[in-house]
């Protein structure tokens, strides 16, 4: 019953927090140090592949208009036997463009990205800090009404690499630096949203093929309990959190960031 209490508790602070720039890892982990969870560090990072992988679905389905748009542009190029690539195709492009670095640093350093999650404390508190930092500047810079382009997603997507480490919000670290890039803050954080999904699809499908799902000694109910928590609570903080992300001063979460890194360095 602790364990499944747990993965509910886990659930809900990761629903919540997935769709607001604070690092839904980074609180995982300070969770998983208040409940004094003392899984190994495989077990610890397959919960939180799990967790991510229902804010995934719940992002899905909220924007589900978007991705059927996506993926009929990227599968119809092509327009009376000639290339006409529409807007949802090129899209799509950049999407798998800004998946590249992230997909490379979690198939090399694989082993070394389960370890920090582990309840590194002292790490998330410092990554939090830097989150902090990177919406705080994003505020001083000047909606232009740009789109993404080319240069834009690959860098986007390098900055959801760096963000894998718990306590760097993912789509903190996407919008800020798409807003720093001069990008519309609306279409960055469409664009932040949707170009996690296949990421995270592609760890489960990998830590199927691998076996990692049936090797670790962990028990199912508790991930599954944990799912449920997360895609609920997904669903229903996506469609309004999502708003509050657009329309309020990144800063005020900057803010937050810094007082949950004081804690957390506090704790370490």
């Amino acid at each position: 019953m602790e364990d499944l209490i747990k993965a509910i508790v886990l659930g809900i602070i990761q629903g919540l927090t997935e769709f607001l720039p604070v690092s839904s890892s980074g609180h995982l982990e300070l969770a998983k140090f208040f409940l004094n969870d003392d899984s190994i560090a495989e077990q610890s990072m397959l919960m939180t592949v799990v967790l991510h992988f229902a804010t995934a679905l719940s992002t899905i389905i909220v924007f589900r208009k978007d991705v059927s748009s996506i993926l009929k542009g990227l599968f119809k190029p092509f327009k009376s036997g000639k290339l006409a690539l529409n807007d949802d195709w090129i899209f799509s492009l950049k999407i798998i463009l800004s998946m590249i670095p992230a997909v490379i640093v979690g198939l090399v350093f694989e082993e070394q990205i389960e370890a920090l999650f582990n309840q590194k404390i002292f790490l998330v508190g410092l990554m939090l800090v830097v989150t902090g930092l990177l919406l705080f500047l994003a505020d001083w810079s000047e909606d232009t009404g740009k789109r993404v382009g080319w240069w834009d997603a690959l860098i986007i997507g390098i900055a959801q690499a760096i963000a894998i480490l718990p306590g760097i919000s993912r789509s903190g670290a996407t919008i800020s630096t798409s807003v720093l890039l001069g990008v519309d803050r609306t279409r960055a954080a469409r664009f932040s949203f949707l170009m996690v999904v296949p990421l995270i699809f592609g760890k489960i499908a990998k830590d199927i093929l691998d076996g990692a799902l049936i090797e670790t000694s962990v028990q199912f109910l508790p991930l599954i309990v944990g799912f449920i928590a997360a895609f609920l609570t997904g669903l229903v903080a996506c469609t309004w959190m999502i708003q509050l992300v657009k329309r309020s001063k990144l800063s005020w979460f900057s803010y937050y960031c810094f007082a949950v890194a004081g804690l957390a360095l506090y704790l370490s």
